[in-house]
């Protein structure tokens, strides 16, 4: 009986042949699975920018909101390069915001005595806005003094309980002792006017009092991880926190930079400046002229890109850190992809158009 069989140079070519075909569908499947993984960065990057620019912009259009249009200088306040970050060669920016952002309330003042712990209203104040008792209970509000004094000193404070009559007289507003703690508006505005007949025929409202900031070490000074919203640690660089009265909301990770910078007739010589980082040297009849906010946000992929080998072009900074406002291009590649976003903000309650003050 003949026998059939594979002779030994036959399973070797075809072992061999089998192995070429392993090897092309691995190095087929690890090309694959690096795209996947790169694509996946890059996808939450850009999810992280967006969602940031889409915060940002948002309460900067709603800058001073509810608040009394002679108050405009301080309804925000920027810091070019945050002197709390160093050790780097560039620092982001921070903006506070403050306003009726998040519920409206404006209530015209009765009679109010400074840092005491009753406002009166005028009757029927509560009736107007859709709030039970029960509502106003722990919220934060502003104190401002009637428009037409000279003093320029607001009080934030936090309502403890509501009193009224039943029909909507005698009604008043009951606010724990003293100001509210850490809460600090724009141009230094929080504190008591000297004499209680400022109040009279003044304003109170919601304070919502909000910071943009970067932190890009993970141990941000005089903060502690796990405090008051703080991430913090190892994880904690480059998340882009929001400060909503005294709390921190980390909103978005991956955040490289972030600057901001402001355009408005600040000379007031009839001609809009173009935008230039904030200065310290602005008072509040420089910053009311403020009309517009540029937003950038640069984000990073926390890892650097595994589908792509050899060295960039010299042309593509797509894994160098940009020149962004007055924060310097990195001398190096560094094989993280980059993602940003830029943004213009009219700021509504400061002009309701641009155009009413200077030309382009």
């Amino acid at each position: 009986m003949k026998r059939k069989g594979f002779t030994l140079i036959e399973l070797l070519i075809g072992s061999s042949i089998m192995l070429v075909v392993i090897v092309g569908a691995l190095s087929i499947y690890m090309r694959s699975n690096k795209i996947t993984v790169d694509q996946q960065q890059i996808t939450e990057v850009q999810h992280d920018v967006r969602n940031s620019m889409f915060f940002i912009t948002r309460d900067v259009r709603m800058a001073g909101v509810g608040l009394p249009l002679e108050f405009s200088g301080y309804f925000l306040e920027g810091v070019n390069n945050d002197p709390n970050v160093t050790g780097g060669d560039y620092a982001p920016d921070r903006l506070k915001l403050m306003g009726n952002i998040e519920d409206p309330l404006v209530l015209r003042i009765l009679n109010y005595q400074g840092s005491s712990v009753t406002l009166e209203l005028k009757d029927y104040s509560f009736e107007e806005n859709p709030y039970p008792d029960e509502y106003y209970e722990n919220k934060y509000v502003i104190v401002f003094p009637n428009p037409a004094s000279t003093c320029r000193a607001a009080e934030p404070r936090v309502i403890t309980h509501v009193t009224h009559d039943t029909g909507g007289t005698n009604e008043k507003f009951n606010f724990s002792p003293g100001l509210a703690l850490d809460i600090n508006p724009p141009g230094g505005l929080a504190g008591s006017c000297p004499s209680s007949n400022d109040y009279d025929g003044g304003f109170v409202g919601y304070l919502d009092l909000k910071e943009y900031w970067l932190d890009v070490t993970g141990s941000y000074p005089g903060l502690t991880a796990g405090l008051n919203g703080y991430v913090g640690g190892a994880n904690g660089a480059g998340i882009l926190y929001m400060t909503h009265n005294g709390v921190h909301f980390p909103i978005a990770q991956n955040i490289e930079n972030l600057q901001f910078q402001y355009n408005g007739d600040l000379d007031a010589d009839g001609v809009l400046d173009g935008f230039l980082d904030w200065d310290n040297t602005w008072d509040t009849t420089v910053v009311e002229r403020i009309r517009e906010v540029r937003v950038i946000v640069l984000g990073r992929t926390g890892n650097r890109v595994v589908s792509v080998s050899g060295t960039p072009s010299e042309n593509l900074h797509l894994y160098r850190r940009p020149e962004i406002a007055d924060s310097p291009q990195a001398t190096f590649d560094d094989m993280h992809k980059r993602y940003m976003l830029e943004s213009t903000a009219n700021i509504r309650n400061m002009s309701l158009n641009i155009y009413n003050n200077g030309v382009r």
